[in-house]
């Protein structure tokens, strides 16, 4: 064999696990698997090409396989995507000059050939040493990433430690997994220490579980399997249609909205029943609970579903609930995905609490959202439909393709015991028996419901259609095959706000 070559394999050799034992060793030691095993894991057999895999440090007297960056294209669940992963065993997946211009040219890549991006943030910010150094300060890396916002998909993995330039990656991604155990933070502890005069250990600063509350992550999961396989479903929605799925029997929810109003019941169950089986991927459940988001199947194409959760304040629509379901619609409209809404919701949270939350603002970037969204609209209306809560989940003024009702739906321009008190206040204020007062506003508040039933309204023609619960997902399939498919699209539609 040439020199040459010999010098070739044995240079790409040495970056591969089985010449690196001591750092796959380390990994072991962490609990997480290496680069390279998550990236046999990720993409689909022999498809992933690497790129600037010989790269070292910039610093002479430094080394490192790759620059602890491995990229490259490939295919994952039979589409093209790049991928860019930080290898913790190189300078703990530091960023440095060599690999921030790896990952501007792959991201730069993406940009071109409109591919969806997969980060894997394992690492704690600059290489200050390597940057200071070389770098100069030119590092667009940051710019171009924002720059594919709406453009492509972008999925962020937080499988460790990820401070800083890793972090500030994860903040941009239109989704972002995070592994139990992980930190993740704008500053690791030791600029925090130098900034506070307080030592932190990382988990300390951004535990997975704090930025699960508080809506920085779609999803936390178990391990490295998890994180892989939720990265491809949720990439699998915005490829092409696939085979339909298996449908559950649609019979159970006749009876799900219970006869009482003042029991509640879980809309995930409406979700699960109307979408093909094993098709739900519900993100940021443990934020803004009172709305569900979350992408499914119907008939094999991709929807997005926005619905209003009974079991959190009885589906009132908070400030959380408002960014997550805003930004959810954003990433719906930005890749012409259609979306369902599910509407059970008295309206808007009211009080003082509610307002301290600044609930003016964040109610207004979900109806912002939803009003400019030109993908179409579903809307099933299940059981309340008060004020602006029903104005935002997809009222006529939004012009859905199809709005629906279920017989247990309840209509009205504001919550109906609030209206009483308004329009009979001096009758309520005549009777001086408080006993007699309630029963008395019992009976206009149920007079009132009387003329606000789905019958009624659909009467005034308010709905399309009521329709039985079991018909619900054929309707939604039927009204899908009436959509045209959308434009093909050379350029950005919209961007996505980070949160």
């Amino acid at each position: 064999m040439r020199e040459d070559l010999k010098a070739l394999l044995a240079a790409q050799s040495a970056r591969l696990d089985p010449a690196r034992p001591q750092a796959v060793a380390r990994q072991r030691k962490r609990g997480r698997w290496t680069v390279r095993e998550v990236v046999d894991g990720l993409v689909d057999p022999d498809s992933f090409v690497e790129y600037g895999g010989l790269a070292k440090p910039a610093v002479a007297s430094m080394e490192g396989p790759a620059d602890g960056l491995v990229m490259g294209t490939a295919q994952v669940g039979g589409r093209a995507v790049d991928l860019l992963l930080y290898d913790f065993t190189v300078h703990a997946g530091t960023q440095s000059a060599i690999n921030h211009m790896k990952m501007t040219r792959m991201f730069e890549h993406a940009l071109k050939f409109s591919l969806p991006v997969v980060v894997w943030l394992d690492g704690g910010g600059a290489r200050p040493h390597d940057m200071l150094l070389a770098a100069r300060g030119k590092t667009p890396t940051f710019v171009v990433f924002a720059r594919l916002s709406g453009r492509v998909p972008t999925v962020g993995v937080v499988p460790g430690r990820s401070f800083a330039g890793q972090a500030n990656l994860a903040g941009m991604c239109d989704l972002l997994i995070g592994i139990r155990g992980a930190a993740l933070g704008m500053a690791g502890p030791p600029l925090v220490e130098a900034a506070l005069g307080i030592r932190y250990t990382p988990e300390e600063i951004g535990s997975m579980e704090t930025h699960e509350a508080s809506g920085v992550l779609d999803l936390l999961v178990d391990d490295e399997a998890g994180a892989i396989d939720a990265a491809r479903r949720y990439l699998g929605y915005f490829g092409p249609p696939q085979a339909p799925g298996a449908a559950a029997d649609q019979s159970p929810l006749r009876e799900i909205v219970p006869e009482n109003p003042k029991r509640s019941y879980d809309v995930c169950e409406v979700i699960r029943t109307l979408a093909d089986a094993d098709s739900v991927l519900e993100l940021k459940p443990r934020f803004g609970a009172c709305v569900v988001t979350a992408f499914i199947r119907l008939g094999g194409r991709a929807v997005g579903v926005i619905a209003n959760q009974p079991l959190q304040m009885a589906g009132a629509i908070d400030s959380d609930g408002s960014d997550k379901a805003a930004r959810f619609a954003q990433i719906c409209d930005a890749f012409d995905i259609p979306m369902l809404l599910l509407c059970d919701t008295p309206g808007l949270m009211v009080g003082p609490d509610a307002e301290r939350t600044g609930l003016v603002r964040h109610s207004a970037r979900l109806l912002t959202a939803i009003a400019n969204a030109t993908v179409p609209l579903m809307t099933v209306v299940l059981r309340k439909a008060y004020g602006l809560g029903f104005y935002i989940m997809g009222s006529q003024p939004l012009d859905p393709a199809v709005l629906l009702a279920w017989p247990t739906a309840e209509y009205g321009g504001m919550g109906l015991e609030g209206a009483v008190n308004i329009i009979h206040a001096k009758a309520l204020e005549a009777e001086t028996d408080p006993a007699a007062r309630a029963t008395l506003h019992a009976r206009l508040t149920q007079e009132l419901k009387d003329e606000h039933t789905a019958l009624v309204t659909a009467s005034h023609f308010g709905y399309d259609d009521v329709i039985d619960p079991a018909d619900t997902r054929e309707i939604l399939l039927r009204t899908l095959d009436t959509l045209p498919p959308a434009p093909r699209r050379t350029e950005r539609k919209r961007l996505i706000e980070p949160f």
